[in-house]
């Protein structure tokens, strides 16, 4: 839910950034020992590949929230952004190649059911009906994907992949595409509300990780 402590005049962007630095990847506590040089191997290729299952497929969030159309505050800025987000399954794709197989972890079956469940529950979150939240959903998704690309690119160093090139400019239009929204309150609340559960279920994704390294690392 949103901080009560955010002022009235705050505007979508100043919400959803606020949102996302608060429960977004960054304050993730398994993503940020994933940066760490020392960080085991297995726990980085058990991430890449968790992150190709959620993220790594067409059509992707974007994709779903840009082809289904209901929701119109940015239509320009969602197409543009799926073009984005088409380079960083590539990404993904390449880094998971290069992790080789996912790492054997007990809970296997049980693991692997979930993160399918928040592929389809972030592709339903995209198609929802109500004006705002697939924008606020999707913008989301950029937003903390800067964090996640940070791990991506430290990933990549570690297994001696090419780096790629720097995603600013797609944070820097997501934001311009916030600030420049002029919503009723109840539009600022989808999409907020959309937002609040694209982050919900990254968090959900960073626990779910956190608990497989401690059960093969234990």
């Amino acid at each position: 839910m949103a901080d009560a402590s955010q002022r009235p005049e705050d505007g979508p962007a100043d919400l959803i950034l606020a949102l996302v630095a608060r429960d977004g990847t960054a304050a993730s506590r398994h993503a940020r020992a994933l940066i760490d040089p020392a960080a085991p191997l297995r726990d980085i290729a058990d991430t890449i590949h968790a992150l190709c299952v959620v993220h790594g497929t067409f059509p992707g969030m974007v994709d779903h929230a840009t082809a289904y159309g209901v929701d119109s505050l940015a239509p320009a800025w969602l197409a543009r952004a799926a073009g984005t987000m088409a380079a960083e399954r590539a990404l993904l794709v390449r880094l998971a190649a290069a992790a080789g197989p996912q790492p054997s972890t007990p809970g296997q079956a049980s693991a692997a059911a979930a993160i399918l469940q928040q592929r389809d529950t972030l592709a339903l979150l995209a198609r929802s009906d109500r004006l705002g939240c697939a924008t606020g959903a999707a913008a989301a998704f950029v937003l903390d994907w800067v964090a996640i690309r940070g791990l991506l690119e430290r990933c990549a160093t570690r297994l001696d992949e090419e780096p790629s090139p720097s995603f600013a400019a797609a944070r820097d239009e997501a934001i311009e595409m916030l600030r420049g929204l002029d919503l009723a309150p109840a539009r600022v609340r989808a999409l907020t509300f959309g937002a609040e559960q694209l982050l919900t279920q990254h968090r959900g994704l960073w626990q779910l990780l956190e608990a497989r390294a401690a059960a093969r690392n234990g």
